[in-house]
């Protein structure tokens, strides 16, 4: 029976060489599959943060677009209004000068007559209505009487045409400023 003892030491060490044999490979398998599960979900949480890596800055990118264009826009606008405030400067430095001037030549009576007398006939030509009022300062309506007669003809003259004109009497009495 001893030959049976060894063999059943023998059977049994096989055995356990088996039992040992199937659970290291099964610990193996268990290890290859959560290695690769860890692998899935590291790879999954990788690409999860990096998406939102992605999705940050390109929102800091297009933030980043609209400020540019923002002070693109706010520059354009304040070059714009310098160049409003140059033109509006430059166009009340004009009329400073054309009312110093026109000043000046009310003042020389014969220019003042010639000057009034192109303007009104101008005016005729340019409207070529029927009846016209002309509306003119107090101090220059007794002029406008004088030459309004000379600027008739020669609108006629011009045009074919006569026109029915009369000089406004409701203006104020004190000049524009």
């Amino acid at each position: 029976m001893a030959l049976n003892d060894t063999e059943a030491q023998r059977q049994i060490r096989h055995m356990v060489a088996f039992i040992d044999q199937e659970a290291r490979e099964k610990v193996e398998e268990i290890d290859a599959k959560a290695e690769e599960e860890f692998q899935i979900e590291k790879s999954r949480l990788v690409q999860s943060q990096r998406m939102k890596i992605m999705e940050y800055y390109s929102r800091k990118e297009k933030q980043i677009e609209l400020t540019k264009k923002i002070q693109d826009s706010n520059l354009k606008n304040l070059s714009r209004l310098k160049v409003l405030q140059s033109r509006e400067n430059h166009i009340e430095m004009l009329l400073d000068e054309a009312k110093q001037r026109l000043s000046e030549l009310s003042r020389d009576r014969q220019r003042y007559e010639s000057c009034l007398r192109g303007l009104i006939t101008q005016g005729l030509l340019q409207l070529l209505e029927p009846e016209i009022v002309i509306k003119c300062r107090a101090s220059d309506q007794e002029l406008v009487r004088n030459i309004l007669p000379s600027c008739l003809s020669t609108y006629k003259q011009l045009t074919n045409t006569n026109s029915k004109v009369s000089l406004a009497q409701d203006l104020p009495t004190k000049p524009r400023k």
